[in-house]
Parts: structure tokens; C-alpha cells; sequence
């Protein structure tokens, strides 16, 4: 009986988080925060957005901005970047920071970065010859994935 109720209090728990996930709703850009709008007049200002939206998950708010040429950004509540996926070109130099853009000109010259994805532990970036670089909030490299 006891592993009943426990498992009934695990299914209940999972389906309640199961319906406060995946709340999105599409906005405007000007609704984005302050932060988010400079971020793309200044990196972003000649591509044109095909949408944006709201995403409220269990415990994190979160905005997604994607280009019409496929380029995806997504900012924390606050308006500072998350992620930038440039699928089809490059991340733009003024994003990525000064530490690790020399890593990768000196360790792979023949790449250029794609993806870069910050949180509070680490950076995350993808190179165009597949390789993922992981390094810690210092700039040190601490892992190489392919």
C-alpha cells in the first residue's frame, strides 16, 4: 500500500510539472526585455525576425527569438543572451568572449563558431567542423566533445 501511495504521489507530481511546462506564447519584439532588443539592434540588425515567443517552463522564464534565416536566440528573464545558434553562418565576434574566440583561432583556425550557450556553470561552443568545446566560467577548457 505504501508503494502505491508513493507512486501515486510521483504520477501526480510529474503531471501537475507536466502541465505548468510548455506554456509558450508569441510576442512581439518590443516586448522583449530592454537588454534582449539592444542585444539584437546591435548584433542582429539586419536580419529580419520570423517570430518570438514567451517561454514559461516550471521554474524559468526564458525568450526565444528566431531570424528568417533559421538563426535562433534565446534570453533569460532579464534580457541577457542564453544561446545563439547561427545554424547557416557564424556568431557574430562581439558575442562570443575574447578568451575563447582566441582558443579556437589558435586551436582550430580552420573553424569558425556556429553556436555558443552560456549558464551558470559554463560556455558552450560548437565549431563548423562538428566539435562541441566546453569551458568553465574562467575561460578554461574543461571538456571536448565530437
Amino acid at each position: 500500500m505504501k508503494k502505491l501511495m508513493i507512486l501515486s504521489a510521483i504520477l501526480m507530481v510529474f503531471g501537475i510539472t507536466t502541465a505548468c511546462a510548455d506554456n509558450d506564447k508569441p510576442i512581439a519584439v518590443t516586448q522583449l526585455p530592454q537588454k534582449a532588443q539592444q542585444f539584437i539592434k546591435t548584433h542582429f540588425s539586419k536580419e529580419k525576425v520570423a517570430f518570438a515567443k514567451l517561454e514559461r517552463d516550471f521554474l524559468e522564464t526564458t525568450y526565444e527569438v528566431v531570424f528568417t534565416n533559421s538563426t535562433k536566440l534565446e534570453f533569460q528573464k532579464d534580457g541577457n543572451w542564453k544561446e545563439v545558434d547561427c545554424k547557416y553562418s557564424t556568431v557574430p565576434t562581439g558575442i562570443v568572449p575574447a578568451q575563447i574566440a582566441q582558443y579556437v583561432t589558435q586551436n582550430y583556425p580552420d573553424t569558425k563558431i556556429v553556436k555558443i550557450d552560456r549558464d551558470k556553470r559554463d560556455y558552450e561552443v560548437k565549431l563548423t567542423n562538428g566539435l562541441e568545446l566546453t569551458f568553465d566560467l574562467k575561460f578554461n577548457l574543461i571538456d571536448i566533445d565530437d
